[in-house]
């Protein structure tokens, strides 16, 4: 028998299939090396290879509650955590146009490793801080630099 999670998957991965075919008809420009299909068939590779892993958990976590005598495996959901992860996300969504991609991921990132763990003590907190920086600079690396794709730059702090 195939859970929630497994039939989630199972939909994620046919609407993966059906939009990888629609980018199918997306023409190329020449002077152009990487297509308009690029970026949407990435997200969907991941997406779909998400998908497939998030299918074999639930076989698994079934096999597992079967074998256990049908006892619930794993924590209690903790749906305030999603909600306000979803909230922490809206905020950088809204700050970015203000601070700039730079400073916002920074934020983000800080924000949002605060809010899963709070780190312990100055050693946690540096490494945290550290994360963030690396995460923004690697990010803003790899779409200004590499995939030139322009970040936005903020009202506010002008990069």
């Amino acid at each position: 028998m195939i859970g929630r999670d497994g039939w989630a998957g199972l939909v994620v991965l046919a609407a993966c299939a059906v939009l990888y075919w629609l980018t199918l008809d997306l023409k190329g420009n020449p002077l152009v090396p990487i297509g308009p299909e690029f970026y949407p068939r990435i997200v969907l590779g991941i997406s779909a290879v998400l998908a497939a892993l998030l299918v074999v958990a639930d076989a698994l976590a079934q096999r597992a509650r079967t074998s256990n005598g049908g006892a619930r495996a794993g924590p209690k959901p903790n749906y305030l955590l999603v909600t306000l992860t979803f909230v922490v996300f809206g905020i950088y969504v809204v700050a970015l146009p203000y601070l700039g991609f730079r400073v916002a991921t920074v934020l983000f990132v800080v924000g949002l490793a605060v809010l899963l763990e709070r780190p312990r003590g100055a050693k946690g907190w540096a490494k945290m801080l550290v994360l963030a920086l690396v995460v923004a600079a690697a990010t803003y690396a790899v779409f200004e630099h590499y995939l030139t794709v322009l970040l936005p730059r903020g009202k506010w702090t002008g990069w």
